[in-house]
C-alpha cells in the first residue's frame, strides 16, 4: 500500500498481445487504485519457454501505451520476493496457467489472483497456429502440381 492506495502489480511476457492480456489487465486495474505492469525481458523468457515473437523493447511500448498500467517496468525475475518490499504492492494477479506458483506471496500479506484466460487463446497457442497454417500454405505451394505432371515441354 502506498499511502491510502492499494497497488496492484501484474506481470507477463505479453507476446503477441491479445483479448487475453487486455482482460487481465483491466482485471488486474479493478482491484486497486495504483497497476504496475512487469514485462518479462527476452533473457527471463528463455529460461523457461520459446523466445518471444515480439522483441522486449516494442512490448514493453506496448504495455505503455495501452490503457490501464500506471508504471511499466522490466521484469528479470519470476521470484518476487524483493519485489513486494521494493513496489510495496498489496495484490498480485497472474494468468491461471501459474495457479500455484506465487502461493508464497500470500505469506508476505499479498492477496494473489491466478486469472483464468479462457480456453485456447495464448500467445503460445497464436504461434502454434500460424505455423501450422504456414506448414500447410508451404506444403500447398510445394505440391501444388499433380506428381505424375510433366512440365516439360512436349
Amino acid at each position: 500500500m502506498i499511502g491510502n492506495k492499494t497497488v496492484v502489480y501484474t506481470s507477463g511476457t505479453f507476446d503477441m498481445l491479445h483479448i487475453n492480456h487486455l482482460k487481465m489487465i483491466e482485471y488486474a486495474r479493478a482491484l486497486g487504485d495504483i497497476l504496475i505492469v512487469g514485462v518479462n525481458t527476452d533473457e527471463l523468457v528463455a529460461t523457461y519457454k520459446s523466445t518471444p515473437i515480439i522483441p522486449f523493447e516494442e512490448r514493453i511500448a506496448l504495455m505503455k501505451a495501452i490503457k490501464g498500467p500506471d508504471i511499466v517496468i522490466p521484469q528479470r525475475s519470476l521470484d518476487h520476493t524483493d519485489k513486494v518490499s521494493k513496489l510495496n504492492f498489496d495484490i498480485f494477479v497472474v494468468g491461471d496457467d501459474w495457479t500455484g506458483k506465487y502461493d508464497y506471496l500470500k505469506e508476505q500479506g499479498v492477496q494473489v489472483f491466478y486469472f483464468p484466460y479462457g480456453a485456447g487463446i495464448s500467445s503460445s497457442n497464436l504461434k502454434r497456429k500460424i505455423y501450422n497454417n504456414y506448414k500447410k500454405l508451404q506444403d500447398k505451394a510445394n505440391n501444388h502440381l499433380p506428381i505424375d505432371t510433366d512440365v516439360r515441354e512436349q
